[in-house]
């Protein structure tokens, strides 16, 4: 492969899958004891000479130079002529000569066995959907800057965004996410649900405030990211200027959608045009204008229909109730949408309105999962983890004892906190303060222990008692006042 042009290096993949399903071809024919492997192996060895062959076809008709994303995948055509080299040389290494194999027919012997274990092949498998969704996008990619010339293009400057409002945005940047070994139950149901192509068309993950929604979100929005599944994401946040309402939600989720589907942009350039400003008008006309009409309308470019998934936390933080639900009943309508798929996770309080648009959708479009609901041992066992983990880096921060903080304080902290994980955040964002005492301030928190004081009353009076030891005397009484 060295050396050769992207062109070459595309029609030797080509050649080298041709061989290679030609060979598990013979191999479901004479072999009866791996049928499920070797025709899931052979599926996947054509999608990914199909896809190919539509590069390839490409490539012929126009220079290389005009496909900028094209020319981005040597690497990736390499690996997968690599892999499909060694499954050839090893599927021929065990095929015996075709006389060999009738002569022992008759004796009831099978001469022809099936070289790999399943583990193998899934794992085969997964490299090429990897491969073909690598090859699918350059392809989609290419294709559409080939048929949108300069004048067609879509200025995005038009459909203003929500600064901020995605997962990975600056202003995000150092928020929390899950840490390793926690929320592994629930994050793997989330992306069971992505993945399941029968799967509804929307999971809402509801939880009374200070149980984890945002960093569940942000986690599973850097998943799916790092999956290359992410179609979009926003991120409300009350207070924050348009990411406190509704107004240019649908225009940031197509922004976002259009990186992943430029297929979208002659459909959005044409409702722009028609209407310069489309992205103040009704909910509805931005969604079905922008989202709706732009995906349903994407030419068909992948060997499966993709599905792309938008992240909606904190969706009870946007201002106007009839906005909510106005967009949870929008939502709904992708459930029948070709040929691309999406999935929309939600995060929210359980607040009555959100209960209600959620009960008011048709049968069948959502799962939920209710977060303080979740298995008391499974809540403490993360929030345990977290506690051992932000405690041990303040201990080596400040050059504390080793032995500090013993397992009973970390687990009498653990049945303070269960089930809020913003309780647990508190209390070490306190422990660890600048300048303070730690070993003292945890004997603080812990002195709330067996008091009668509600949660929220624990979680905060030590950082207010701390707030009142710093005033003058003299100062304490209008401090006092004020507050």
């Amino acid at each position: 492969m060295d050396g050769l042009s992207g062109a070459a290096s595309v029609i030797a993949v080509v050649d080298i899958s041709a061989k290679v399903a030609s060979l598990c071809y013979q191999y479901s024919v004479e072999v009866k004891h791996a049928k499920s492997d070797i025709e899931r192996l052979y599926r996947k060895v054509n999608d990914t000479k199909t896809i190919l062959k539509k590069l390839q076809q490409l490539l012929e008709k126009q220079d290389e130079s005009q496909l900028p994303t094209t020319r981005t995948l040597s690497d990736s055509l390499q690996k997968c002529f690599q892999e499909l080299t060694k499954l050839e040389a090893t599927l021929q290494a065990n095929l015996k000569p075709s006389s060999f194999r009738k002569a022992m027919k008759p004796l009831g012997l099978r001469a022809l066995k099936w070289p790999f274990k399943s583990k193998d092949v899934e794992k085969t498998v997964q490299n090429l959907e990897k491969y073909g969704h690598t090859f699918s996008l350059a392809l989609q990619v290419d294709q559409t800057v080939l048929v949108s010339d300069i004048s067609q293009k879509l200025d995005l400057t038009k459909l203003p965004i929500a600064t901020g409002a995605s997962f990975d945005a600056h202003t995000e940047e150092h928020s929390a996410r899950c840490l390793p070994n926690t929320r592994t139950e629930l994050l793997k149901t989330i992306r069971g649900w992505a993945n399941n192509k029968d799967g509804k068309t929307i999971f809402w993950l509801c939880g009374m405030a200070g149980t984890g929604k945002s960093t569940i979100a942000r986690t599973a929005a850097q998943s799916f990211a790092e999956a290359g599944q992410l179609g979009a994401s926003f991120f409300f946040k009350k207070g924050e200027g348009e990411r406190g309402n509704a107004s240019r939600f649908f225009s940031t989720i197509a922004t976002d959608l259009v990186a992943r589907e430029p297929g979208m942009l002659p459909s959005i350039r044409k409702a722009l045009d028609e209407d310069s400003a489309l992205s103040q008008r009704a909910l509805k006309d931005q969604f079905e204008k922008l989202v709706l009409h732009p995906l349903s309308g994407v030419q068909q470019t992948h060997s499966t229909d993709p599905t792309w998934v938008i992240v909606i936390d904190a969706l009870d933080e946007c201002e106007r109730e009839e906005d909510i639900r106005a967009i949870l009943q929008l939502l709904t309508r992708a459930k029948d949408m070709q040929p691309v798929s999406l999935r929309v996770l939600v995060t929210s309080r359980p607040e009555l309105h959100i209960r209600l648009g959620f009960k008011q959708m048709p049968n069948e479009t959502y799962q939920d999962l209710v977060l303080h609901e979740v298995a008391k041992n499974t809540i403490e066992h993360d929030i345990r983890l977290f506690y051992e983990h932000e405690l041990s880096a303040i201990r080596q921060a400040r050059e504390l004892s080793p032995d500090w903080p013993t397992n009973d304080q970390i687990q009498a902290l653990v049945d303070l906190a269960v089930p809020l994980f913003i309780f647990a955040a508190t209390v070490c964002r306190y422990i660890g303060t600048k300048g303070g005492h730690p070993e003292e301030y945890l004997s603080k928190v812990l002195g709330y222990q067996k008091s009668t004081f509600s949660q929220l009353d624990r979680m905060y009076l030590p950082i207010l008692e701390q707030l009142l030891v710093e005033q003058e005397e003299d100062e304490k009484e209008a401090w006092l006042q004020a507050f």
